[in-house]
């Protein structure tokens, strides 16, 4: 099945990261980090299939040196938390070949990013090829423009505000204030929302091309109008445990959100035939002047009536079919009374109610995975924190700077993560305040809450069998006598 997928984030000092580090470990090589002063290697990284830097006619030559370009980024943008580079991934077609991919993704980043005067860093991947194809492409641009002649352009210009009789609006220190304007459209949520339709459209039209049945449609599930919920990112190491029947918590956890999507999904579809049938009950029985207050319980009573009489003429098996009748129809009828329901219109009310609960199970399961995925974020960095503090202890212990340097040089990986944690969680106000223990069972608790609303989910799906029951079998005895009548000409 076609899979669509279009993301794009921001590589960020502010987050600790390097655009050096994003573009070689993006393209599986080794760069100098002339801002770090170090190097950023990857070249053990597989997986990467080809590689390519495109840009507009008017950028220099030398900036197709992946090395030079990512310098340069480094070196232009000044400020410690600077933003560096959009960073976009998008899912290749297992139904093209690796060719017909490589080919549509450059035209699509010549159309979409190099027209606007973009630069982009392209990298194709395709990891755990022996287990399942996952081709995937990865861009990075640079978020400051290029002028026309070469030159770094600016990020932004500044709108300087005035009062309505003209003058200039000071801030406390009597400077002037103003709004700072993008120079260019590319972060905006509509450009982004183009380009996600740009890519569904031209993978389409090729699918269409191949005379073959599969689409891929660009927006959210929510905007589609199926409430389901997105499955969270298992990584290469829980598919390769998955694979070999070692089950996993985030592969259970997709499991369970997968079953739940479904489910969600087929209930949509029958609520709205549901309603489709109530819609013409409604119908018939306004044209039928004997209707009643007591019209939908009585045609639940005469189908089993009726059910009941064709079980006379069985010559074996009559008691059996009379139990199952009667206990079907206790049941159904039993619901009807437990939920005041005894009109064609009350059951639409009804029905309207479920619908409406399905789609709160939906936005709850779909917060619910969104609270996990942060619990589980500041965990994370919590363990890269703890396991830095004994190195930064190391570091102190060592009066003499060639020592440190050593220690430094050994643990390299360990302190990077050590600083981006302790920075973001002391931005987020957590550093000092959190307790893994509370985090873990936080978490638990989450999960649990999953589960409630999953038995919630199967408890609507019983209830919706239910009324799909009374709905059909409410028109049985119409369809009864047609089919009777139908093999009477028959015969």
């Amino acid at each position: 099945m076609a899979i669509y997928h279009f993301h794009v984030t921001q590589v960020s000092r502010g987050k600790g990261q390097s655009a050096i580090a994003a573009a070689a470990y993006r393209a599986g090589e080794r760069l100098q980090d002339h801002y770090y002063g170090e190097y950023a290697d990857y070249t053990a990284k597989g997986g990467v299939v080809y590689t390519e830097i495109i840009v507009p006619e008017y950028v220099p030559e030398s900036f197709r040196d992946r090395e030079m370009l990512w310098n340069e980024v480094e070196r232009v943008e000044m400020h410690p938390k600077a933003q560096l580079a959009y960073s976009f991934d998008f899912a290749l077609m297992n139904e093209f070949s690796m060719e017909e991919n490589i080919i549509l993704a450059k035209r699509f980043i010549k159309e979409n990013f190099i027209a606007k005067g973009m630069i982009a860093d392209m990298a194709v991947h395709n990891p755990d090829k022996k287990e399942r194809d996952n081709p995937h492409v990865h861009v990075l641009c640079p978020i400051r423009p290029m002028n026309t002649d070469g030159t770094w352009g600016e990020k932004q210009r500044r709108e300087y505000l005035f009062d309505e009789g003209g003058k200039p609006v000071l801030d406390s220190k009597g400077h002037q204030k103003f709004n700072a304007v993008p120079t260019t459209d590319w972060g905006r949520p509509e450009t982004l929302e183009t380009w996600r339709k740009a890519w569904a459209d031209m993978i389409n039209d090729e699918f269409q091309k191949k005379g073959m049945q599969e689409r891929i449609d660009h927006r959210s599930y929510e905007a589609q109008g199926i409430m389901l919920i997105p499955q969270i990112h298992e990584g290469p190491n829980v598919r390769k445990m998955e694979a070999k029947g070692i089950r996993t918590e985030k592969g259970s956890l997709n499991r369970l959100i997968k079953e739940i999507n479904q489910g969600i999904l087929l209930l949509k579809e029958k609520v709205k035939d549901i309603m489709d049938v109530i819609s013409e009950l409604s119908e018939e029985m306004h044209r039928n002047e004997k209707s009643t207050k007591s019209d939908l319980p009585q045609c639940l009573q005469k189908y089993f009536a009726d059910r009941n009489e064709m079980a006379e003429s069985y010559s074996y098996g009559k008691n059996k079919a009379r139990k199952t009748n009667l206990k079907k129809m206790a049941e159904l009828l039993v619901y009807l009374e437990e939920h005041h329901i005894s009109t064609i219109e009350e059951l639409n009310e009804h029905v309207k109610g479920k619908k409406a609960e399905l789609g709160i199970l939906g936005q709850v399961n779909r917060r619910k995975k969104a609270d996990i995925a942060e619990f589980k974020e500041n965990l994370r960095y919590l363990n890269w924190y703890e396991e830095g503090i004994p190195v930064i202890g190391e570091i102190e212990k060592r009066k003499f700077n060639k020592a440190k340097e050593r220690i430094k040089a050994e643990n390299g990986d360990t302190l990077r993560r050590y600083h981006i944690a302790k920075r973001i969680l002391t931005e987020k106000g957590l550093l000092g305040k959190m307790d893994k223990t509370a985090l873990q069972q936080e978490i638990s608790r989450l999960k649990a809450e999953t589960k409630e609303n999953y038995a919630r989910y199967k408890t609507l799906s019983k209830d919706i069998k239910q009324l799909q029951d009374i709905c059909m079998l409410s028109q049985k005895p119409k369809e009864q006598k047609k089919q009777k009548a139908k093999e009477e000409n028959i015969l």
